[in-house]
């Protein structure tokens, strides 16, 4: 599997062709999600559902009766874990021809949660439907795509700095796949919260938060840092550590880890 070519290929698929998910493909993704792991050592457990034995639903999904859910014991960095774990589950599929899109909100999460038996101290922060992507767009996904500017990227110059906050990064060609890896990320309302500090062989991730996009049970951009953590390991690998440099910055502006390459 060629990833820097999975992760430019990903899009967010929201209309699908109607067919059944082949027993092959069913087969593929759980062996697959049933070996997950995140270098958070955080476990998160995935579940392949049929919508139909369920009752599940969104309101913004055409065309499949297949989703994959998954939950994970809320404690420190499990918004991080889960994002880097449902990202490797999503390019997975990316490579096997199947579509994904990250939903948080526009599904019944009741149903969903009861598919999964959510207990208390638990947390199912996303789902995403599954099947082949049809050869064109519904006019609803169109028109959501439009409102969401789900092809736009913020400039290099906004999210990659040298050493502190005040010198934008000059990206050479070692580490032009990894950031570029990053930039293609998907994130909630493709805000791309994750800001990324180099120092040597040091790549300190933050988030930029966004009034609004945190509660008291989840912090969604937290979410979108995983999965920009996952994007980028997966092309320049490394090892992650919670190591605060210490760095500068503007009030909304968090540090999550440090990946070491």
């Amino acid at each position: 599997m060629d990833i820097m070519q999975v992760i430019k290929n990903r899009r967010s698929v929201r209309t699908f062709d109607g067919r059944e998910l082949s027993s092959e493909d069913i087969d593929k993704l759980n062996s697959y999600i049933e070996n997950i792991k995140n270098p958070y050592k955080i476990p998160v457990k995935f579940f392949l559902l049929d919508a139909k034995k369920y009752g599940l639903f969104s309101s913004v999904i055409k065309g499949t009766n297949w989703y994959i859910a998954a939950k994970v014991v809320s404690t420190p960095h499990s918004e991080e874990a889960f994002g880097f774990s449902f990202e490797k589950m999503v390019l997975y599929a990316c490579s096997i021809g199947i579509g994904t899109t990250w939903l948080a909100k526009t599904f019944e999460r009741p149903a969903f949660e009861k598919a999964i038996e959510i207990k208390d101290g638990e947390f199912m922060y996303c789902v995403t439907p599954i099947g082949y992507p049809a050869n064109e767009m519904s006019e609803k996904e169109i028109q959501m795509r439009k409102a969401l500017k789900a092809d736009e990227r913020k400039s290099e110059n906004e999210l990659f700095f040298d050493k502190d906050f005040d010198n934008p990064l000059k990206i050479d060609e070692n580490i032009k796949n990894s950031l570029e890896a990053v930039k293609l990320a998907p994130s909630a309302t493709n805000k791309q919260p994750w800001r990324i500090v180099k120092n040597g062989n040091k790549f300190h991730f933050y988030v930029a938060h966004t009034k609004g996009y945190a509660t008291k049970d989840v912090d969604v951009q937290k979410i979108d840092i995983g999965i920009a953590l996952c994007n980028f390991m997966s092309v320049a690998g490394g090892t992650l550590k919670i190591e605060n440099p210490n760095i500068s910055s503007a009030d909304n502006v968090e540090y999550i880890a440090t990946v070491t390459i």
